[in-house]
């Protein structure tokens, strides 16, 4: 950890986190064959970096603006349990250590859950037996960061698993102080010019004060119920607050700056007047939900779509479902596996009404992807009735106040319009905080949150789930840390709005529809002999690879002996399926095959029975009547009509033709074939071997 001797000149507290990654740490090396150095950052990177970001944030003093830098990179892991809570725990003691001033240390931990019973520090087999996967940051007595994914637990069984995880910090909180105590060094508290700190808190004073009595006739004269119209409002309260600075005889370029706090003089106006007079800007209630909007099947092209609309906050997702081979591969530094449902959410500079660069995800699109898709995973369908690889697009139309749960909405509608069989829907609401808590105690929680609610004193708890449990949770704060009545009263309110965001889902789209999209490909599962998977194969890929070119199929095949074909043709479908089972096949005596002769000899003929089975027609068994050269009767190419009759214990199988025509009248079998002798080769012997002697 590391802070500028300098300040920015930025308007917020400069404050990155890196976690970096290093494949060499879990004894990895990059899988692509031409680069095998890291690159960008992995999602599970991404992550992690905001975990701990959002866990060391609200400790520093908000009116920091010296940058400070994080980075934590890891030397050593074992892939047995979850590194993000120790890393939380380095950064809490670096900075602890450190010169810079942070109002810590806090601790981390992971809370599992397996049978009922809460495990601290679970490992990742643990995690994935349990119905819990829980990341705390905090002490015994506030909460500061929580970030988890569970199924179905109910509210108070998960506030109850936050607070033991905290009670558990306390040893690693006192373990930071005494190292803190013995080796830590002096803060280094920046100090501003003087003068211009003067200047700076007797110009915000006024203007706290031209706010405080304007506020009646500026800001709650009426209800500003779109953001349009609270931007306009802000921007009025900006031009005001300038006129009258100016007036007062302040210098203009103080008044630039205090008018770059005029946002947040607004924010603590608005959570003044909910801590008063519990009046929110919007003429909402503090427990009551924007307008919800929602549609279905707007695209006519994809194979599922809905609209997720929260007053200003609009979120539009779309289904794309795919073969199994379509599922994402992990390799990453903690992650190896396979991922079958994928979100990603998406958003753009319009979303925010700015302009700005385009370029790829950015963290938090990354972050908000993430959270929306582990609200939603829990409740899929299993891979074993439903193979599709599965991925949903957010696309974030506006953003005015948690598009996150509105992703985790939207795409559960999208789900149910595609055909997919949800087990429940899943929906989720952020809860805001207006709060005094280092001045007055007073606070109030706010039932979802918006733009100019979301100021100092506050928090962001997003909380999706069921009807009936807790699927995710994520919680960041602008306090020094949330009590547990506070955290209490979030998961209160949170239950009724969105068992309300459910229903009038359900009035919509009451369950999964039960037909895909025709656009959507069919998958037919097969089972085979396991053994018999060589066969599919062929060698080097040959059988699948022109199956595959001649059907157009696509076709996945696992060690259980599970294939499984994905098409949009159901004619080619069946093909595939035919020859798959016409390669699989078990030949058995007294079956009867259209075959192709593939092999002439002098003793028979090879007939192609399966695309990798062949049997012998015998000379004698091609016609009732003699015949003596195959080739007299037979044609390379020509479709037989055979009989298995029977397979020797080699597993040569021997065919007939004849037995499938009538026996002449009077049929007399031909006399035996003379032997042969060899002609004039002295009785087939090949004589004395030549002498090369002189060797």
């Amino acid at each position: 950890a590391i802070m500028s001797s300098r300040k920015s000149d930025m308007d917020f507290f400069p404050l990155s986190v890196e976690f970096q990654e290093k494949l060499s740490a879990a004894g990895k090396i990059k899988g692509s064959r031409f680069m095998k150095r890291e690159g960008r950052p992995s999602d599970w990177v991404v992550l992690s970096g905001r975990i701990i970001d959002r866990s060391i944030r609200p400790l520093f003093d908000d009116t920091m603006r010296n940058e400070i830098q994080v980075i934590l990179t890891p030397l050593s892991i074992d892939g047995t349990a979850e590194t993000q809570a120790v890393g939380l725990i380095a950064a809490s003691t670096a900075l602890a250590m450190s010169n810079i001033p942070w109002n810590g240390p806090i601790g981390g931990a992971v809370v599992g859950r397996k049978d009922g019973e809460l495990i601290l520090n679970p490992t990742d087999e643990m995690i994935t037996e349990g119905d819990l996967d829980m990341i705390v940051a905090g002490s015994p007595e506030k909460l500061v960061m929580v970030e988890a994914g569970s199924t179905e637990i109910g509210d108070t069984e998960f506030v109850d698993a936050m607070k033991w995880g905290c009670k558990e910090l306390q040893p690693v909180i006192d373990l930071i102080k005494q190292v803190q105590s013995e080796i830590g060094q002096e803060k280094v508290y920046p100090s501003a010019d003087a003068e211009e700190a003067t200047d700076m808190v007797a110009a915000k004073k006024k203007a706290e004060a031209f706010l405080a009595s304007v506020a009646d006739t500026m800001m709650f004269d009426s209800v500003k119920a779109g953001r349009k119209a609270r931007v306009s409002m802000v921007t009025a309260i900006e031009e005001a607050t300038s006129a009258h600075l100016l007036e007062q005889g302040i210098e203009e370029d103080i008044v630039k700056l205090v008018l770059k706090k005029v946002q947040y003089l607004v924010g603590a106006e608005i959570t003044k007047r909910i801590l008063e007079k519990d009046q929110r800007l919007d003429g909402r209630t503090l427990t009551e939900v924007r307008p919800l909007n929602i549609e279905v099947d707007l695209i006519p092209r994809v194979h599922g779509s809905a609209m997720f609309m929260r007053g200003d906050t609009q979120v539009l997702t779309t289904v794309t479902l795919g073969a199994p081979g379509d599922i994402q591969l992990l390799d990453d530094m903690m992650e190896d596996g396979l991922k079958r449902y994928m979100h990603h959410y998406s958003d753009a500079p319009f979303t925010y009404g700015e302009t700005g660069w385009m370029r790829g995800p950015s963290r938090r699109a990354i972050g908000h992807g993430a959270l929306a898709e582990r609200a939603v995973e829990p409740m899929l369908p299993l891979e074993e009735s439903f193979p599709y690889a599965i991925r949903t697009t957010s696309e974030v139309l506006g953003s005015n106040g948690s598009s996150s749960m509105a992703s985790t909405c939207a795409s559960t509608l999208s789900l149910m319009a595609a055909g997919v069989p949800l087990i429940k829907p899943v929906a989720g609401i952020a809860m805001g905080l207006a709060s005094d808590l280092e001045g007055t105690g007073k606070w109030k929680v706010l039932t979802d949150l918006q733009d100019v609610e979301d100021g100092k004193g506050g928090m962001d708890f997003k909380i999706a789930g069921t009807v009936d449990g807790i699927t995710a949770v994520q919680m960041d704060t602008k306090t020094q840390g949330l009590t547990w009545d506070i955290v209490e009263q979030a998961f209160a309110q949170s239950v009724v709005a969105r068992r309300d965001i459910l229903a009038q889902m359900k009035a919509v789209i009451a369950e999964p529809r039960a037909e895909l999209s025709e656009y959507a490909p069919r998958i037919v599962t097969m089972k085979i002999d396991p053994e018999k998977i060589g066969d599919i194969i062929g060698p080097g890929g040959k059988t699948i690879k022109k199956l595959t070119a001649d059907t157009g199929v696509t076709i996945d095949i696992e060690q259980d002996g599970r294939v499984l074909l994905t098409s949009n043709d159901a004619d080619a479908m069946a093909e595939a399926v035919r020859q798959i089972e016409s390669i699989t096949k078990t030949v058995e005596a007294g079956e009867i095959y259209d075959g192709e002769v593939v092999r002439i000899e002098d003793f028979g003929a090879f007939v192609s029975l399966t695309p990798n089975k062949d049997g012998l027609v015998h000379v004698s068994e091609i016609s009732w009547e003699r015949t003596d050269k195959p080739s007299d009767v037979l044609k390379l190419g020509q479709k037989v009509k055979v009989k298995v009759k029977e397979i020797d214990n080699l597993g040569r199988v021997n065919l007939t033709m004849k037995e499938l025509t009538e026996k002449p009248e009077g049929y007399v079998p031909p006399p035996p074939r003379p032997p042969r002798t060899g002609g004039d080769r002295n009785g087939g012997s090949r004589g004395p071997r030549k002498s090369f002697g002189g060797r």
